[in-house]
């Protein structure tokens, strides 16, 4: 299950962005072997509400496009995975920089940010590299391209 929030007025969200938000945090469980029912936050944000999350739990005061809070936790058969929330300006100018479409741009950041909330990083060179290759592999199936 996810929560979807809306704190921003950037990008309007349609269905079809809910959709693609849980078939690629779907897909991210499936091809990390999670079988479990699952629940997941997600929240849109703008730039200055990113940034002021990123100061308050990162120690980072700069903007960001997405950020990952795991909780890895279980009720009821179900997992807890955390929070996911994502800068809309980023994937607006993102999508743009990388000349892809703001969907690309969203699944991306979600596939992503469900990793992280699995335990994935990217902070070391090894770890990068295999989360990359599982971010490559999710978006295949899900075929969405660049």
């Amino acid at each position: 299950m996810i929560d979807f929030e809306n704190r921003q007025d950037i990008l309007p969200i349609s269905d079809e962005d809910l959709d693609i938000i849980k078939m690629s945090v779907e897909a991210s469980l499936e091809l990390c072997n999670i079988v479990k029912e699952y629940y997941v936050s997600v929240s849109f944000v703008d730039d200055n509400e990113i940034k002021n999350l990123n100061r308050d739990y990162r120690n980072v005061d700069k903007v960001t496009d997405v950020l990952s809070f795991p909780m890895d936790e279980e009720y009821e058969d179900k997992i807890i995975l955390g929070d996911i929330v994502i800068n809309m300006a980023r994937v607006l100018s993102q999508a743009k920089e990388f000349g892809h479409s703001n969907r690309r741009e969203l699944s991306y950041l979600c596939v992503h940010s469900t990793l992280h909330l699995l335990g994935y990083d990217h902070i070391e060179e090894e770890d990068r590299i295999i989360m990359r290759a599982k971010e490559k592999e999710i978006m295949d199936k899900l075929k969405i391209y660049r």
